[in-house]
């Protein structure tokens, strides 16, 4: 039954200061009780040393054309790879694109929609099939899901016709909350999506950073990687990155705010300080202008 009006706020309790009770011995939260694939792809997301990620995220050509600092992914890919655990992009962009040798983990966008050109892109599709992820090598298959759009319903069979098929051949699923630009960005909206997205099995969400994002990674039963979204000055970028380790998050998937940066390459390795070298936003930044001089 629904939350009895008036009383929703006052009875929830999110343990923010307790751990996750079913963590088990594996590093990946909510993971323990998969098989052994699974575990094999996540570890290859999740450093099993820290326990977090750096994803890059250049999937951006599937709706919006050539992006600025994406222009030739051929060059961009291979000048960032030493710095960064997974690669999030197409099927199109990983073959033709991405040195199979990278040893890299692989996110594979496998939803798809309309071009920026309708300005909408709440209807997506499945556009790659459990067959293509695997011949791929695909770490863990990206879903777009539209919590609150009027695309709803099919995104949310978008993502559990990937859930099943990834869990029939040991895949995991990666779900991928939208926003658009008439959607709230609150704890509220996204304590529900992220709520949503794992209940229906998704094995890892990305989401984004906002106030008391702490409540959202506690109420949450799988890993967060908080999206980079639009391009920050690098100083404030850094800060986005910090706040959300801090408040729980178990990775960052930047994509604009690294490709789009003066200097990319030192971008990502001061980003990777944050992930798994605990550096603070300040430490960070000196960093990255050290390495910029």
């Amino acid at each position: 039954m629904p939350d009895l009006q008036g009383q929703e706020k006052d009875q929830k309790n999110y343990h923010v200061n307790t751990p996750f009770a079913n963590q088990g011995t594996f590093h990946v939260k909510g993971a323990d009780s998969l098989d052994w694939g699974m575990k094999t792809r996540l570890s290859n997301i999740f450093d099993p040393k820290t326990g977090n990620t750096v994803m890059f995220a250049f999937d951006h050509g599937y709706f919006m054309g050539s992006v600025t600092g994406l222009e030739r992914l051929d060059i961009v890919i291979p000048s960032l790879l030493p710095h960064i655990d997974v690669l999030m992009g197409t099927r199109g962009a990983l073959r033709t694109c991405v040195p199979p040798n990278s040893g890299k983990g692989v996110a594979l966008r496998t939803s798809s929609g309309s071009s920026m050109l309708y300005d909408d892109l709440s209807h997506e599709v499945v556009a790659v099939d459990i067959e293509d992820a695997i011949r791929l090598n695909a770490d863990c298959m990206a879903v777009q899901t539209f919590i609150g759009a009027d695309g709803q319903l099919s995104s949310l069979d978008n993502l559990s016709r990937t859930v099943n098929d990834g869990m029939s051949y040991g895949i995991p699923t990666l779900g991928v909350v939208a926003v658009g630009k008439d959607m709230e960005r609150t704890d509220r909206f996204f304590k529900l999506a992220t709520r949503i997205l794992a209940e229906l099995g998704a094995n890892l969400i990305k989401t984004y950073y906002c106030d008391k994002f702490e409540e959202i990674v506690a109420a949450c039963p799988v890993p967060i990687v908080v999206a980079g979204g639009k391009k920050l000055p690098e100083a404030e970028a850094m800060t986005l990155a910090y706040h959300s380790m801090q408040g729980g998050a178990r990775g960052l998937d930047m994509g604009r705010n690294i490709f789009q940066s003066e200097h990319p390459v030192q971008m990502a390795a001061a980003i990777r300080k944050i992930v798994h070298e605990g550096f603070t936003d300040k430490e960070a930044f000196q960093f990255y202008t050290d390495t910029t001089r």
